[in-house]
C-alpha cells in the first residue's frame, strides 16, 4: 500500500489529513509485516500507529494492555469511527460466556479487527486454542516498559508473551509500544520478546511546553495547591497523591474552599472511578485528585497543570504523570512538593519486598531524589536520564523550568571534579555514589572497611566539603559526561573516556549547588509564620489581647494564643466565619472573644489598603468532627481517659494532643473527675495559681517552675482544666 492509499485510509478512518512525528514511518513499517519498537512520549499519538494498521489490514491484531480502564477507553474510540460495534472488542475477566460468544463469533466473521486482552486472558489455554484457528493480523504491546524488570511498573505476566505467541502457530510480527525507556529498558525489551532486529523508532522525549517546578513541600502544603489553583482558575489539572486516604482527604479540602474537584482511585467502586473520570473528560470537573491508578491513555488534551502532592518513586513515573499535561501544545505546568519524609516512607514501602527489586527500587528512588534536589535545567537531567543529549541554549524549551529561571550562582570546581574523579578509579569502580560520598567524607562503613578503602590516600580527601556538595558533583558529573551509572549493578558509578582525559588535563568545570530541603523545610510554617507576617499589625493583636485578658481577669495566652495571632496576620480574617478558620480558634471563641479582633483587623486592612489572600483562608472538612464528638461525648459520660484513648486505638500523648485542640478553640471539656485521682487540694492550687499569673502556657517554662514536680503529661492535663474553665 502506498503512501497516499495510507493517507486517504487516515481522513476516511479518523479524519485527520497528515500524520504526526514518527507515525507514518512505523504504520508502514507494521504493514509490510515487520517487527517495530515505538518509543513516543505521553500525547505522541501513540495508539494510532497500530490502530490504523489493524483496521487496513486482513484479520485481527491482538493488543496487550495493563488496564482495563485503558482497553475501555480505546474500544469506544475505534467503535466511534465505525458503523460497528463488533470492529473492536476487549476480552478479560469482566466478561460472561454470552460476551466471550459474542467476541469469538465477531472475530470469526472477519468484523473484529481490534481484540484487547490482558496478558492473563492471552495465556488461557482455550483462548490459544482460539487464536491457533484465525488469522491474527499482528500482535501489539501497549505499555512494554511492563516487561522489563529494570523499569518502573514491571508486571511479570508481561515477561511470558513471546512463549505464548510462539502457541499460534503462525508467524505474528510484534509492534511494542512505550513512553518511557531508558536505554537498558529498551535493550530489556527486545531481548525478552526476541524482537532485537526490529526497527526501532525513537520520538525526542522533549516536551518543550512544559514547565518543571519543584517546592519543598510543608504543613501547609493543602494552603499552597489551593492558592496555585485559584491563580489559576477554571483550569483542568490533576493532583497525584501516593495513597488513597490522602486523595479523599485532599479531594473534600478543595470542594471544601469552592474548587470543582473529584477524587480517584482504586478504592472506589467501578461505577465512581466511571463517572469521575468521564465529568472530568467532560469538563464537568475541573480538577481530579488521583492516586496513580488514573490517567494511563486518558487523553484529555487541555489538561494545564499536573501537581504531584508526593514525590512518585521514579523519573518514569514521574514523565509519564506530568506528560498528561498540555498535550495539545499548550501550556503545562508541572509542581512536585518534595520533602525527604516522604522519600524514606518510599525506603520504608520498597524494603519489604525481594532484595532485586529492593536494589532496583532504590536506584530509581536515588535518581528521583536526584531530579528534586538538583539545581541545574530540570529537563537537561529528565533526557539525560532518558539516554537523549540536550543543550540548553540550542534545545526547545530551555528555560522552562525553575532553575533555568530563577538559577543558582555558578562555582568553579575544577579541583573538586578531580578528587571526584580519581577517588572513583581509587575505589576500583566498585562504589555506588553514597559509598563514594562516605569515602570523601572519610566516613567508613561496613563496605568501605572490606575494601580496606581507610587506607587509601583518597579516603577523607574532600572532608572539607559536606555530603550534599560530593553528592550534587556526581550528578553533575555523570550529565556531563565523565562519569556513568550501570543500572545492571543496581547504581555502581563508572569513569568514562572523557572522565579520564579530563583527569590528564584538567580543565574549568563549573558546577551548582543542589537545592537543600533539610527538617526545617518540613516545618516551614513555623519560620515562615514569623517571617512573613504583619510585624505592625501582630503589635497590635498583642495590644488588644492584653486588654482583653485584663477586662477577663485572665492570662493573655488564655484569650488566644500566639500561633492563633501569627495566623490573622497571615490570613487577615474579616468576619466571623473567617475567624473560625484561624489555628486554634473555634466557633466559641470567635464568639466570646472575636468581634472586637475582627474589628480591629478590618480597619486595619482598609486603612492600609491591604490586598488579602483570599485563598489562604482554607477552610477545614470537619473530617475530624466524628472524632471531637467521641471525644466531648466520653468525657460527658466520665469515662477514664485510659478507657478513651484504649477505643480509639490511640496512646495517651495524642489524646490529650486532641483534647487540647478542642478545648484551646473554645470548647468546655471537664475532665475534674479524672484529675481529682491525680491531684490533691494543695496541688491544684499550686497549678492554678501558676497558670494565672504566667504570662505564657509554655510547658517548657512550667517544668522548669516545678523543677521536676510534675510529668510534662500531669501538666498538660491541667492545662486543659484551666483552659476550660478561665477561657471558654
Amino acid at each position: 500500500m502506498n503512501k497516499e492509499e495510507i493517507k486517504s485510509k487516515l481522513k476516511e478512518y479518523f479524519g485527520f489529513s497528515s500524520f504526526k512525528g514518527l507515525q507514518e514511518s512505523v504504520i508502514q513499517n507494521v504493514l509490510d509485516q515487520k517487527d517495530s519498537f515505538v518509543i513516543m512520549p505521553t500525547g505522541g499519538g501513540k495508539s494510532l500507529c497500530y490502530q490504523l494498521p489493524a483496521l487496513i489490514q486482513e484479520g485481527t491484531s491482538i493488543v496487550v494492555s495493563p488496564l482495563i480502564a485503558l482497553m475501555k477507553d480505546q474500544v469506544d474510540t475505534i467503535r466511534g469511527i465505525s458503523s460497528q460495534d463488533g470492529v473492536a472488542h476487549v476480552l478479560n475477566s469482566s466478561l460472561n460466556k454470552t460476551a466471550i460468544a459474542q467476541v469469538k463469533n465477531d472475530i470469526r466473521s472477519g468484523i473484529t479487527k481490534l481484540l484487547y486482552v490482558a496478558p492473563e486472558s492471552l495465556s488461557k489455554q482455550e483462548n490459544i486454542d482460539f487464536f491457533k484457528s484465525i488469522k491474527i493480523s499482528f500482535l501489539a504491546i501497549d505499555e512494554a516498559h511492563c516487561i522489563s524488570e529494570w523499569g518502573h511498573d514491571f508486571r511479570p505476566e508481561y515477561r511470558n508473551l513471546r512463549i505464548i505467541l510462539e502457541q499460534f502457530n503462525q508467524r505474528i510480527p510484534i509492534i511494542a509500544l512505550t513512553a518511557t525507556a531508558t536505554p537498558k529498558v529498551q535493550e530489556d525489551i527486545m531481548k525478552n520478546l526476541r524482537i532485537t532486529d526490529a526497527k526501532l523508532f525513537k520520538a525526542s522525549f522533549n516536551r518543550p511546553n512544559l514547565y518543571y517546578e519543584v517546592r519543598p513541600k510543608t504543613a501547609q502544603v493543602d494552603s499552597d495547591i489551593i492558592r496555585f489553583i485559584k491563580q489559576n482558575p477554571n483550569k483542568s489539572g490533576i493532583i497525584y497523591c501516593l495513597s488513597r486516604k490522602r486523595v479523599e482527604e485532599l479531594a473534600q479540602t478543595l470542594q471544601v474552599n469552592g474548587i470543582n474537584a473529584l477524587p480517584y482511585h482504586a478504592g472506589l467502586d467501578a461505577k465512581s472511578r466511571v463517572t469521575h473520570q468521564d465529568r472530568f473528560l467532560k469538563d464537568d470537573c475541573d480538577i481530579i485528585v488521583a492516586t496513580i491508578a488514573f490517567g494511563m491513555g486518558i487523553d484529555k488534551p487541555d489538561v494545564r497543570f499536573v501537581i504531584h502532592h508526593d514525590i512518585p518513586k521514579s523519573i518514569e513515573s514521574y514523565y509519564q504523570e506530568t506528560g498528561r499535561a498540555g498535550r495539545d501544545g499548550g501550556e503545562g505546568h508541572c509542581l512536585a512538593f518534595y520533602s525527604y519524609k516522604d522519600i524514606e516512607k518510599l525506603e520504608k514501602f520498597t524494603s519489604g519486598k525481594p532484595l532485586a527489586e529492593q536494589e532496583i527500587g532504590m536506584a530509581l528512588l536515588a535518581d528521583m531524589v536526584g531530579f528534586a534536589e538538583t539545581s541545574i535545567s530540570r529537563r537537561k537531567y529528565i533526557l539525560h536520564y532518558f539516554g537523549e543529549a540536550y543543550d540548553n541554549a540550542t534545545g526547545e524549551g530551555g528555560d522552562m523550568d525553575d532553575n533555568m529561571r530563577f538559577p543558582k550562582k555558578q562555582i568553579e570546581a575544577k579541583t573538586e571534579l578531580e578528587i571526584l574523579l580519581k577517588t572513583v578509579l581509587g575505589t576500583k569502580e566498585k562504589f555506588k555514589a553514597k559509598d563514594i560520598v562516605k569515602t570523601l567524607k572519610g566516613e567508613s562503613n561496613a563496605l568501605i572497611s572490606s575494601h580496606k578503602i581507610q587506607d587509601l590516600s583518597v579516603f577523607g580527601s574532600g572532608s572539607d566539603k559536606d555530603s550534599s556538595f560530593w553528592m550534587a558533583l556526581i550528578r553533575q558529573g555523570l550529565i556531563a559526561g565523565f562519569l556513568s551509572k550501570e543500572i545492571e549493578t543496581y547504581g555502581i558509578i563508572r569513569i568514562t573516556e572523557k572522565g579520564k582525559i579530563f583527569l590528564k588535563n584538567p580543565e574549568s568545570f563549573k558546577m551548582t549547588e543542589d537545592h537543600k530541603y533539610g527538617e526545617k523545610d518540613t516545618q516551614v510554617v513555623a519560620s515562615a509564620k514569623t517571617s512573613g507576617i504583619d510585624t505592625v499589625l501582630m503589635k497590635l493583636l498583642v495590644g488588644l489581647r492584653k486588654q482583653v485578658a485584663q477586662s477577663n481577669e485572665i492570662p493573655p495566652y488564655a484569650v488566644f494564643q500566639e500561633y492563633s495571632l501569627e495566623d490573622m496576620c497571615l490570613k487577615y480574617p474579616i468576619s466571623e466565619d473567617e475567624l473560625v478558620n484561624i489555628n486554634g480558634v473555634g466557633e466559641g471563641k470567635a464568639k466570646r472573644y472575636g468581634k472586637k479582633f475582627i474589628e480591629l483587623i478590618k480597619n486595619y486592612v482598609e486603612e492600609h489598603q491591604i490586598l488579602r489572600p483570599e485563598d489562604l483562608v482554607v477552610k477545614s472538612t470537619g473530617v475530624n468532627s466524628s472524632l471531637k464528638l467521641f471525644l466531648i461525648q466520653s468525657v460527658d459520660r466520665k469515662l477514664t481517659l485510659e478507657d478513651i484513648a484504649d477505643a480509639k486505638g490511640m496512646k495517651m500523648s495524642k489524646l490529650i494532643s486532641e483534647m487540647e485542640t478542642i478545648v484551646f478553640a473554645g470548647t468546655k471539656l471537664n475532665i475534674d473527675y479524672y484529675l481529682e485521682e491525680l491531684f490533691d487540694e494543695d496541688q491544684m492550687e499550686e497549678l492554678y495559681d501558676y497558670f494565672i499569673e504566667s504570662e505564657s502556657d509554655s510547658l517548657e517554662k512550667a517544668m522548669d517552675e516545678f523543677d521536676g514536680d510534675y510529668e510534662e503529661e500531669e501538666l498538660r492535663l491541667y492545662r486543659i482544666k484551666f483552659m476550660s474553665e478561665i477561657a471558654n
